[in-house]
């Protein structure tokens, strides 16, 4: 179906297929010969009289216009109907539901006490595991956090953003990827450590290490949630923005934030003496006995006699 401007004005031009061809000229040629209103044909799509044309003369040869008082507008529009209705579709209703503001907000609460259980999941075990150490990264959680929500708090009025369920998952999963991040880094120090290493060289020997793990692990995560965010659409985009923002956070605040407090903090007697609550103790860690660099014996002097 067209619509196509003449020097009558628009029209809507038609053309059928050979079996179609055939039985629409068997039909027109037979309205041809009757008088008005009986030489007209209804076309009904959704059971509603869309256009009913007269017919003049027996159309042949596959090909027909329907022209009137068209404009531009609704020419397009009776040929998008004649198009739609040429498809062999149709729909049946199978079920409703209704999601009232109530239930979204039961849903949302419910969303954030997960996220809460779970954040608390992770700080005890944190602390159990990792006694002195965890305080670091729960200062660093909620650095992360505080960043997350004065961005989102920014940015949501200008991309219409809105904390919903899905956003709230994203956030949940985003606690064990900055998690993850800072028990990388912990696992590298402690590994030096049980070579026989002080806390000092061993916290910028396994930063290094750490950073690459960690910027790569990110990185999977941010591309997973740009693709999600690109091919999707409504409350699954609110998934893939915080899970990619917290992401991002989550680099700057390992690196700004975290590696420069362990720096720190590996000046203080509490930890780089070893504490058995600081979780870098080296009995606690199985450490092997401290590295020392040994000399090589000193050449004997030769002299001679004058």
């Amino acid at each position: 179906m067209l619509n196509t401007q003449t020097g009558a004005g628009w029209v809507v031009t038609m053309k059928f297929t050979d079996g179609g061809a055939k039985k629409f000229a068997d039909i027109t040629g037979e309205l041809a010969t009757k008088q008005s209103p009986q030489n007209q044909f209804a076309i009904v799509l959704d059971n509603e009289v869309v256009s009913d044309p007269y017919v003049s003369q027996a159309l042949t040869g596959g090909n027909a216009e329907i022209s009137g008082n068209f404009n531009q507008q609704s020419a397009q529009e009776l040929a998008n109907m004649l198009s739609y209705g040429a498809l062999p579709l149709s729909f049946r209703e199978d079920s409703v539901t209704t999601v009232t503001a109530a239930l979204g907000g039961e849903q949302l609460r419910a969303g954030l006490i997960a996220g809460a259980i779970g954040l608390a999941l992770v700080v005890l075990y944190l602390l159990v595991y990792y006694r002195g150490l965890s305080f670091i990264a729960i200062a660093s959680l909620l650095v992360s956090a505080a960043l997350t929500y004065v961005i989102m708090s920014l940015l949501g009025p200008a991309i219409g953003f809105a904390l919903n369920l899905p956003a709230v998952c994203g956030a949940i999963v985003a606690i064990g990827i900055t998690a993850d991040s800072f028990i990388v880094f912990f696992e590298r120090v402690r590994d030096e450590i049980r070579e026989g290493r002080t806390l000092r060289p061993s916290v910028e020997r396994a930063w290094p290490r750490a950073r690459r793990t960690i910027l790569v692990s990110d990185f999977v995560s941010f591309l997973a949630a740009a693709v999600l965010f690109v091919v999707t659409v409504g409350k699954v985009q609110g998934f893939a923005f915080t899970l990619g923002l917290t992401t991002v956070l989550d680099v700057v605040v390992v690196f700004l934030f975290t590696k420069p407090l362990l720096t720190l903090m590996a000046r203080r007697k509490f930890f780089s003496s070893g504490h058995k609550w600081s979780g870098l103790d080296p009995k606690a860690l199985g450490a092997k006995p401290p590295l020392r660099r040994t000399r090589r014996p000193s050449a004997p002097v030769q002299t001679k006699e004058a």
